[in-house]
């Protein structure tokens, strides 16, 4: 596209190159009419001459060959190195001989130069979906978590005194080998897939009955924000795979799915979610008893 002090528009280039070639005008008057040098004019009634008013536009300035372009043997093999073995653009560079800035290139046209990218478990590049407005799709699973013992647990205080804190919780279940019961707590996420917005609560089991009642008071929130749940997608556990939960989505007006068995990663924007839960509240300090965590989750 022509810059705006341009002598010459696609326009007056036509102009110029009708006068020429279709009018007879010499080359050296075209010029000086159109006040522009001599081989501007010859140009561009060669142009005219040639391809005709659609030779008028302006051409690319990329080169027609690459004297210096990677070949695309080596680009194979750096895309090889990158997704099979996980390597950097320096290692990779040391294997084939190559610069690490040509290596790094290579990556970023084939939108391989984050490993965030590349799915760990294929290797392949990532291929990532969202719905396209809120409610559209939710997330639904339950994240098991273990209860603490007054004193702590043995993540923050060692396995030895884990153990000495469990032993003197009072009010506390032994099983048959008298081993002390913690039981567990169980986090019943769902999450947005459009907006990421999360809702989350904790119950002592993850029953069906209880996994339909958070979907209910979920949809509710959901609703009274403006959001109408259309689908839910939840792993094969058994609370998602009962009748009564077929039925709940049902009579809410939702439609069930279930990802893939052995296949996590198809509801991966709840796992991450749960990792960062876990990273960010469940295990980033040291908590006394299992009231505590739960009591600001809750508030």
């Amino acid at each position: 596209m022509s810059h705006g002090n341009a002598a010459l528009t696609p326009r007056q280039r036509l102009r110029l190159a009708r006068q020429v070639v279709d009018d007879g005008w010499s080359i050296s008057a075209a010029a000086d009419y159109f006040r522009v040098s001599y081989p501007t004019a010859a140009k561009w009634a060669k142009r005219y001459l040639e391809l005709g008013p659609e030779g008028m536009a302006d051409r690319s300035s990329r080169p027609h060959t690459h004297p210096n372009k990677t070949p695309q043997l080596v680009v194979k093999k750096i895309v090889h190195l990158r997704i099979k073995k996980r390597l950097g653009p320096v290692q990779i560079a040391g294997r084939l001989e190559l610069p690490a800035s040509t290596v790094h290139a290579v990556l970023v046209r084939c939108k391989l130069n984050r490993l965030s990218h590349v799915d760990v478990k294929t290797g392949e590049p990532a291929r990532r979906y969202e719905h396209d407005k809120p409610g559209a799709m939710i997330h639904v699973d339950v994240k098991k978590l273990g209860n603490i013992p007054n004193g702590g647990g043995w993540r923050f205080v060692g396995r030895e005194q884990g153990r000495q804190n469990r032993r003197s919780t009072p009010g506390l279940a032994r099983s048959k080998h008298h081993h002390v019961l913690m039981r567990h707590a169980f986090v019943h996420t769902v999450i947005d897939d459009n907006s990421r917005v999360a809702y989350a609560e904790i119950h002592d089991d993850e029953t069906a009955a209880t996994a339909i009642g958070v979907l209910r008071r979920a949809t509710s929130w959901f609703a009274d924000r403006g959001v109408t749940v259309e689908r839910v997608l939840s792993d094969n556990g058994p609370a998602y795979r009962s009748h009564a939960w077929r039925d709940a989505c049902l009579e809410l007006g939702i439609k069930p799915k279930r990802t893939r068995p052995y296949r996590p990663q198809t509801n991966g924007k709840i796992e991450r979610f749960h990792r960062t839960m876990a990273d960010g509240w469940a295990f980033t300090k040291h908590y006394n008893s299992g009231s505590s965590p739960w009591k600001w989750c809750n508030g």
